[in-house]
Parts: structure tokens; C-alpha cells; sequence
């Protein structure tokens, strides 16, 4: 639902940009290009951040309507479309914290798994993906979004404006969070073959 809004809202830009004078930058056709070159990143970096594609892309998609209500281009746009699906993030993650506690008070239980080999390798899978995701989740937030944002080949520059971090800092703070994510990938391998 959200896919159809945002693309009504890019043939919406794509209507008025072909009625504008030709060499003009409109709103329109800054978004476009801005949606044509982001959104694949963006959403593949929110898929990493919260391990759930179909939710990234939404989330992702949020952010570009909320760019395209705004109505003008912020100075930088990557970092502005970063900023505003962290907070997104932020607010879905406190309504799932808050779906999930009614479960658990609602004592609904998981259905029993099957068995089998096929079954055998998509726990394996799944088991690297939790993994993973617990090292990830171990790292303090600012350390694992500027992993994940370098991961989709954002520049320095746009992960310390994404941040609000200082730009010659981002080397040394992305090597220190590449040591804690080996650490912690280590420490959950560790525990998971010790049983702990």
C-alpha cells in the first residue's frame, strides 16, 4: 500500500517536471533523483538495521513521502532521509515492544516445528542470521548504523551528517565498531557452540 503511494507520488513529480522549462531543477526532479539513487540503499540498509525486508521497505518508503511532503530538498538529502527513518524506526520499535508485551500476556505460544533435512539447513541459516543479529544488537546504536550505512556504501561525509558525528572522525569510529562487531560475532559463536 505504501509502494502504490509512493510511486503515485514520483508520477505525480514525473507529470509536473515534464510541464517545467526544460535545464530547470525543479522539486520534483530533485526527488526523483534522489529516490532513484536512495531508496535501493536506504532500504537495504533499514532491512540490515532491523532484519526485516518488508519493513524496511515501508519504512524506507515513509521516509520518501515524508521528503516529498516537505516540499523542497534539504541541504543534504541523504543524511536528512537517514535521520527521519531512524525516527520512524524508532517509533515502530516502541509499537512492537508494546504488541509484544500483549502477547505475552495473552500467553500465546509458537507452533511446533517440523523436522527434516530441508528444515536442518533453514535453522543453520537462520541460526547464522541470529548470530549475527545478537552481535549486531550488542553493539551500542551508533556504532551499528555506522557499520550497516557504510555496509551500503554511504560516503564518510554522509554517515557523519547522518550521525551528527565529526567527518574525520568516522574512519577511526568505523574501525573501532568493525573490532566490537568481530568481538561480539565471536563471543555469540562461542556461546552458541558452548550451549550457553
Amino acid at each position: 500500500m505504501l509502494l502504490t503511494a509512493t510511486f503515485s507520488l514520483v508520477r505525480h513529480a514525473e507529470t509536473r517536471i515534464a510541464r517545467d522549462a526544460p535545464g530547470e531543477m525543479t522539486f520534483e526532479a530533485a526527488f526523483r533523483r534522489e529516490f532513484d539513487e536512495r531508496y535501493a540503499p536506504l532500504a537495504r540498509y533499514l532491512a540490515r538495521l532491523v532484519g526485516e525486508p518488508e519493513s524496511a521497505a515501508d519504512l524506507a518508503q515513509e521516509a520518501f513521502v515524508r521528503l516529498f511532503q516537505r516540499g523542497s530538498m534539504p541541504d543534504d538529502p541523504a543524511a536528512w532521509l537517514v535521520s527521519v527513518a531512524h525516527n520512524l524506526l524508532r517509533n515502530e520499535r516502541q509499537q512492537i515492544a508494546r504488541r509484544l508485551r500483549l502477547l505475552q500476556q495473552r500467553g500465546e505460544e509458537l507452533a511446533p516445528r517440523e523436522s527434516g533435512p530441508a528444515v536442518d539447513v533453514a535453522l543453520d541459516l537462520r541460526e547464522l542470521r541470529a548470530n549475527v543479529r545478537r552481535a549486531l544488537d550488542a553493539l551500542p546504536e551508533r556504532e551499528r548504523q555506522m557499520l550497516l550505512l557504510r555496509y551500503e556504501d554511504f560516503s564518510y561525509r554522509e554517515i557523519a551528517r547522518a550521525l551528527a558525528i565529526n567527518e574525520a572522525s568516522v574512519g577511526t569510529l568505523l574501525a573501532r565498531a568493525k573490532t566490537a562487531f568481530r568481538d561480539a560475532l565471536g563471543g555469540a559463536t562461542r556461546a552458541e557452540v558452548s550451549g550457553a
